[in-house]
Order: C-alpha cells, then structure tokens, then sequence
C-alpha cells in the first residue's frame, strides 16, 4: 500500500518528536497492538509488567517503568476497540533535567496495518517499524527501446531509477543494391534478434526475483517494442507483468520519463500521477488563466483567510510549523490540502516557486 504524500508527512513528524527522546536507563516503553488484537489482552499483559517491574533493582528506573506502565494503560483504557490498523503507543518519563518527572504518553493509528505485536522497554522508543512504513517497497519495471538503444528503470514512488542501458550493433541505414541489400537485410535482423536477446537478459536479471514489481511498462518509437514483446525474447512469466505498451517520440533518459508521463492510465492509482495531475492543472491555470491561482506564502495564506483557496498544494520542503500553519488555516475554510514530494518534476518546481502554492475557487484580480 503507498501512502499518500499527508500520511507520509503526519507520520514522519510523529518519528521525529518520539525520535528525539531519550531514557536514562531501559524506562521508555514501546507497544505495539497488531490490527484485530483485542485491546484487553494487551492491558492485561501490561499491567502483570508493571508487577513484574517491581523486582527492577535501580529505584529511578523502577518508578519510572511502573509510572510509564501505568500512563500507558490509562490511555489504552479510552480506546472501546482496537483501531482498524492497530496501534503503536508509546510511553515515558521525557523530562529534560535527571531528577524530574515529566510523564508523556503518545499513540498513532498507522496508515498501513500492523501485523507485529511488540512490548519494549528501552533507553529509546521503538520506531523501526513505523519507520519502515514510509518507504516504498513496490516498483514498476520501466523498458524503453528501439533498434538502436535500451535502457531499463525502476519506478519507485515518484522517482526513476536507471538500471541498465545497452547500444545494439543493428548497422545504421546505408544505400545497397543486389545481393548485398540482401545481405545487409540478413544482417541487420539478425542483429536485431540479438539486441532483443540481450536486452531480455538484462530485463530477467534486473526484475525477474523482485518480489515487489507491481508490472512492467514498456514503450519506443516504431514497431521495435511489439517486435521485442511478441517476439518470444522475454521469459512467459516477465511477459505476463507486461501491463502496457505505450508509443514513444524519445528513447534514453528522455523516453523514460515520457514512458511515465503517458502511463498515467495504469499508474492512476499510484500518487506519483495524484501529484503529477493536480500539479499539471496548477501550472496550466497559471499559463491561462493566472487569476485563478497563486502562490508564494503571503500570498496563498491572504487568500486561505479570504476563504477563496480550493486546493492548497504545499511542498514536503517547507518547515514542519508552516506547514502546520497552514493546514490549520486550510481545515478551518474547508479547502483541500495537498503534500508534495520533490520527486516529480513538477514537485521540483513548486518548491523553486516558494513551496507554497493555491488553486482558487474562483478568480481574483
């Protein structure tokens, strides 16, 4: 499951605050409740902890466990059931100064379902596992050819991951007549055959044990890539990902890009073409109809408190409390929020833009 850029965001910043915490001795306590797990059991189990932690030789570190242990399960008591995705709760004495009390408990339903059921008490808070979450694990295999050139990516998230890339030895066009036309035909097919061959070599050792390659999406000028697809060069298993095929004007680093740009049928639900889309229209309305957007911080937070700002884009790049200030704004008027990622191009440019940007629901001279 990819998380949207606002889950990301909301779960990076939980990382962040819990991150910065550190116990003295073993006293800050991690617990894990996997989805469907009832929440009683886990009370239960805690509370026999907090008896066992009595037997803890260091005074210090025994009160504070059993103090942790106890916050802990008061908070757990507020919650009737056990969330859909489970939960991640967290616990203990975070004052700054060594002698003083300052006891905080947190907790965060994940984005994605928790399947591990974990109780820790550690110098630091157990955060591996949300940590884990946020990085994204399924790929597309990218393939973009003709009978010249090859090259082979990943699409991960938003970002294009070059791989591979070959040059065949198919003879460029030269003027023949006779027996050598025939000839050089021969032999530019079978130099041809023998770019396919390799190029499905590269794609077999490249995706073929990926456990998390969604599909494959190949696309070229010409015929070249229905000759390399239908042509039996690719083992049957690779051939069923082949989600698409799409025409090309550009192969190389170019080509890749135009293969994601005009995939976004079969990448619709991923969020690389979310972002992409409401980027697209951001710059499109700014080319034509310039009143009805905006950008820079003043400009956007001035129409978010006019109540005019639809969908307010802000960029993973700005500060952790301006984005704050503005998502608070935005809930406020019922305008939408957008996150977005400097993975895309057009992520890239929002950020050189201010970070800050706005469609409006209607215009504004």
């Amino acid at each position: 499951m990819a998380l949207t850029e606002k889950q990301k965001h909301e779960l990076k910043k939980f990382i962040k605050d819990l991150s910065t915490h550190r116990g003295r001795h073993t006293e800050l306590v991690s617990v894990y409740i996997p989805q469907g797990y009832d929440m009683n059991k886990i009370i239960q189990h805690l509370s026999q902890e907090s008896g066992t932690a009595t037997n803890i030789k260091d005074a210090t570190t025994r009160k504070n466990v059993i103090d942790a242990l106890e916050k802990m399960i008061q908070h757990l008591r507020l919650f009737k059931r056990t969330p859909d995705h489970g939960l991640a709760a967290f616990s203990g004495n975070v004052a700054a100064q060594q002698g003083k009390q300052d006891f905080e408990v947190w907790s965060i339903e994940p984005p994605v379902p928790l399947k591990t059921r974990i109780y820790k008490c550690d110098k630091t808070f157990i955060l591996d596992i949300l940590e884990d979450m946020m990085e994204t694990k399924e790929v597309f295999g990218l393939v973009v050819l003709d009978r010249r050139d090859a090259d082979i990516a990943y699409l991960k998230g938003k970002t294009i991951i070059p791989l591979r890339k070959t040059h065949s030895e198919v003879p460029g066009k030269i003027k023949a007549g006779g027996q050598s036309a025939k000839r050089y035909a021969k032999n530019t097919e079978l130099a041809a055959k023998a770019h396919y061959k390799k190029v499905a070599e590269y794609v077999k050792d490249q995706f073929f044990e990926n456990k998390n390659l969604k599909g494959i999406i190949v696309g070229g000028p010409g015929p070249t890539k229905y000759q390399f697809v239908d042509g039996g060069f690719i083992t049957t298993e690779l051939r069923n990902k082949i989600i698409a095929i799409k025409d090309l004007s550009y192969t190389g680093e170019f080509g890749l890009q135009e293969l994601v740009d005009k995939s976004d049928d079969v990448l619709a639900k991923e969020s690389i073409m979310d972002e992409k889309k409401i980027m697209g229209k951001f710059f499109d309305l700014l080319s034509k109809k310039p009143g009805m957007v905006s950008y820079s911080e003043k400009e956007v937070m001035t129409n978010l408190k006019n109540g005019v700002v639809d969908v307010l884009l802000l960029s993973e790049e700005l500060e952790d409390k301006k984005i704050e200030e503005f998502e608070e704004e935005a809930k406020a008027m019922g305008s939408e929020v957008k996150i977005v990622s400097t993975e895309t191009r057009e992520g890239v440019q929002l950020r050189d833009i201010g970070k800050v940007a706005a469609i409006l629901r209607y215009e504004v001279q």
